[in-house]
């Protein structure tokens, strides 16, 4: 039931369209259709040319304006484009709208980032909140995708094929849905009862923008192999590997990464893979410090930590990537005093503002990890005492 239109393929060449409205700025545009990019690079397409367009709000037909569209149009036709994605999320009509103006496969961020989870997929819980999640997606969008088979005028006789195929595709959906999420549920009874077996351990989990660096994290602080790429959503299954610091074990785990605009059905479909955040007792916020935007990729962090119910418990933040951040930030004529009163200054800044709870390192290049391992330890020991005081073994 799935529409196979939307995979996207490795011969994909993609153009990318955003839009500056009232609450963006053209430098943010710019970043987000560069983070587009890469996730159409992770789906395997090429993005060849990205346009925006500054409006107060989104055409309800075509989403930018018919000048823009045009331009769009004849810049896929001289360039061979073959997919057009937008940045933000479209409505069935306006996907409809601008294929027939265009003649391209038109998908949204939403879609793309669907398709993205539906390849990294790989146990049967991952495969189940897919497509739980592409189901949802598509089941408000199916009277667009069927708008060009509807009769024209009103009235009697008006009831065409088109609505008679939405009527029982709508029905099937909908039918797919509720027999993904009892699937599901029973899925997450496992898992809830899996994490329970688990006994006293104290548990830590590691959170932050997709692309961080926590799965190489994860590999040095629990000496495992870990799958890390330098691709968006490299992993969507939560890994949970028991460390033991000094004879104090407790429970790590990695989880799927955030994203800005992440779709929401994806968050409501992935609820028992978060469960292992909300339920952690300890966060690790990864941050590639080392990224542009890095400021703004923390407050999606926490923005989603909020939504989920998670941001009240103690976090501690991990600036990840110092080693490119200095690459990137400092010249390398710079002389060393300067650069070390720029370090001291963002050092203090994030101390500050974090209360204590920020550490810098490079896990590729193992920087600072020592320091890292014992600030873990001090505060794992510290609630073994505070919840456990009669297992002192651990401490």
């Amino acid at each position: 039931m799935i529409d196979n239109k939307n995979i996207i393929s490795n011969e994909e060449r993609a153009v990318l369209v955003g839009l500056i409205q009232k609450t963006t700025t053209e430098a943010q545009v710019l970043e987000y259709l560069d983070e587009l990019a890469f996730l159409a690079e992770t789906a395997g397409a090429t993005a060849i040319k990205s346009f925006f367009q500054k409006l107060p709000h989104p055409d309800s037909r075509t989403f930018v304006g018919k000048g823009k569209l045009e331009e769009i149009k004849q810049y896929a036709i001289r360039h061979n484009a073959t997919l057009i994605i937008f940045d933000d999320e479209l409505t069935g009509s306006q996907i409809s709208n601008i294929e027939k103006e265009v003649g391209i496969k038109t998908i949204d961020r939403s879609d793309l980032i669907l398709d993205i989870f539906a390849r990294r997929a790989k146990t049967a819980q991952a495969k189940t909140q897919v497509e739980l999640a592409q189901y949802q997606y598509i089941l408000p969008r199916l009277k667009g995708m069927w708008s060009h088979l509807e009769r024209q005028g009103g009235g009697i006789g008006s009831r065409g094929p088109g609505e008679t195929e939405i009527e029982t595709d709508r029905r099937i959906v909908k039918d797919k849905i509720t027999l993904l999420r009892k699937r599901l549920s029973e899925i997450d009874k496992q898992s809830s009862t899996q994490r329970k077996e688990r006994g006293t351990f104290i548990r830590v989990a590691l959170v932050g923008y997709t692309n961080v660096g926590k799965s190489t994290l994860m590999q040095v602080l629990s000496k495992s192999d870990v799958f890390a790429e330098n691709k968006l959503f490299a992993t969507l299954e939560t890994t949970t590997r028991k460390v033991v610091f000094e004879r104090t074990p407790f429970l790590l785990s990695d989880t799927v990464g955030f994203i800005r605009k992440l779709p929401h059905h994806l968050v409501e479909s992935f609820k028992s893979t978060l469960d292992e955040v909300r339920e952690a007792d300890i966060l690790l916020h990864v941050i590639d410090v080392s990224h542009p935007q890095y400021e703004d990729q923390i407050a999606v962090v926490n923005s989603t930590l909020q939504d989920i119910g998670a941001f009240e418990k103690p976090i501690l933040m991990i600036f990840n990537k110092m080693d490119q951040y200095e690459q990137r930030t400092f010249d390398e004529w710079l002389e060393e005093s300067v650069k070390q009163d720029l370090l001291k200054q963002l050092h203090r800044r994030w101390d500050n503002e974090t209360h204590g709870n920020a550490i810098f390192v490079s896990a590729t290049e193992r920087s600072n990890i020592d320091l890292l391992r014992e600030t873990i330890l001090e505060r794992v020991k510290r609630l073994y005492e505070e919840r456990y005081p009669y297992l002192n073994s651990f401490y």
